[in-house]
């Protein structure tokens, strides 16, 4: 009789295989009110590697960490319209506190913008304060219908960047700044994610902004996954807060913005651009744990061996966790490893201590093999970076193979339907053909130029529109 696959295949049903993943390498639970969710160390450990390698590239970037309330007068909201209103279906708002209801409802935070720019107001007075870059770390709240862990939960995890200009351009290039040298270089150079750097369009636009940059990656599925966005506000919330500043000629002017941000769906886009039928698989540049070193069993000369093992990598600067529970079989610590997705496993047992020799299974290529202890050190750093180009080669070649070229709706759809992308001339699509689409539950992911970069503006000659179904 068969023995039953540790997780459901990917080709029987992915959002099973992606729930299963999640249960089985203890990545998270759900939490005990709808649309909430328990990250659990493993899958908080994957969150806490992005955030240190973002938060690297934000204070690059010049940016400053605050912390900002997560409630918020409802009163704030209301004061730029096209906010409110993209919002308001999403809204969780207290109306008792204290044994009391209150005086004015407060919203739960489901982004910063308006209590922010509150404080801007009352922080920028001259040119002299600008630029004024802040990021915040937090939590936010966001009532969704069809929750599904890391992807759409009622609360996650984000960060969100805010700032103010004194002119348009400043802001502009800010925007796309964020976009590409901050986002973009750590999905594609960290998490090994092919992404397409695009506008969105007006109905897809964030509510408030005069402008959305966005990241777009195909999952193991061929749907699409946001993966971030970065916002040009214009003057729209400095208009509301009054944000204004004294000119060096000594004129009163409105502040240009951007904000921006990235969450903990990024763990989601993860699992779902590089895990297998076998589990996750981890780039080597975010995992926690780039390498595992097995005992495999509890003789004491394999305990001592594997834990110097284990203590040169580290001195050599591997991320690395010693295995030595030989309490428990080691058939499933091996199994329990590769459903986390570490890049490398080194299983050493009394046989390959006589050899000199240990096993070295790479987990993103594939196989395993003997290699001699002594070599260790020096070997795994090509390993590491090797399976890390691997990812992304991976990852492109996906959404290469899967994109097609079409000149109709029908076409477009076809593809979507199919479970990849299409790109299709915004010229042949339009508006119109945007909301036809969205009848086939299908959407313009983004706007692209025809030679693949970012367009100046939505309606710029030869945009091209690229079509997904998404998360």
């Amino acid at each position: 009789m068969a023995k039953a696959p540790v997780l459901t295949p990917q080709a029987d049903d992915f959002p099973r295989w992606y729930q299963d993943l999640i249960n089985k390498a203890e990545l998270a639970d759900n939490g005990p009110v709808r649309g909430t969710m328990v990250i659990r160390p493993y899958g908080y450990g994957l969150w806490e590697r992005m955030q240190q390698e973002m938060d690297a590239r934000i204070k690059e970037a010049g940016a400053q960490n605050a912390y900002f309330p997560l409630f918020i007068p409802q009163s704030y909201l209301t004061r730029e319209a096209e906010h409110v209103e993209g919002f308001a279906p999403e809204l969780a708002v207290v109306t008792h506190g204290g044994g009391k209801e209150l005086e004015e409802p407060i919203v739960v935070r489901p982004t910063s913008e308006t209590i922010i720019n509150d404080y801007f107001s009352k922080w920028v007075q001259s040119y002299r304060d600008l630029p004024l870059l802040i990021n915040q770390w937090a939590n936010v709240v966001r009532w969704e219908m069809r929750p599904r862990v890391f992807l759409r939960t009622t609360e996650f995890l984000w960060q969100e960047g805010h700032t103010a200009h004194a002119t348009y351009e400043e802001a502009r290039e800010y925007a796309a700044y964020i976009h590409e040298k901050v986002y973009a270089d750590f999905m594609v150079n960290v998490l090994g994610i092919d992404v397409v750097l695009g506008r969105k369009t007006a109905s897809e636009r964030f509510a408030g902004a005069i402008n959305t940059l966005t990241l777009e990656s195909m999952m193991g599925d061929g749907k699409a996954l946001q993966m971030g966005t970065s916002h040009e506000l214009g003057q729209n919330f400095a208009k509301a807060f009054h944000t204004q500043y004294l000119s060096k000629e000594g004129k009163q002017e409105l502040v240009w913005q951007t904000s921006w941000g990235s969450s903990t769906r990024m763990v989601g886009g993860l699992i779902m651009s590089h895990g297998d039928d076998s589990g996750l698989r981890v780039p080597p540049r975010l995992a926690a744990v780039q390498a595992v070193v097995l005992a495999i069993k509890g003789d004491d000369a394999v305990l001592a061996k594997v834990r110097e093992i284990g203590a040169q990598l580290k001195a050599a600067g591997v991320r690395v966790h010693v295995d030595d529970r030989t309490d428990t079989p080691f058939g499933r610590r091996a199994v329990d490893w590769e459903l986390k997705g570490v890049p490398v496993r080194i299983e050493v047992g009394p046989r390959d201590l006589e050899n000199g020799t240990a096993m070295l299974v790479r987990r993103i290529r594939g196989g395993k093999e003997p290699v001699a202890i002594e070599g260790l050190v020096a070997l795994l750093p090509t390993v590491l970076e090797e399976d890390q180009a691997l990812l992304l080669q991976q990852s492109r070649a996906r959404r290469e193979s899967r994109t097609a070229e079409v000149s109709t709706i029908e076409e477009a759809v076809e593809a979507a339907v199919a479970g990849g992308w299409a790109r299709i001339p915004w010229a042949d699509l339009g508006e119109e053909g945007e909301a036809r689409l969205a009848e086939h539950s299908v959407t313009v992911r983004c706007l692209i130029a025809e030679d693949g970069s970012v367009p100046e503006a939505d309606d710029s000659p030869g945009n091209v529109a690229v079509v997904a179904r998404a998360y």
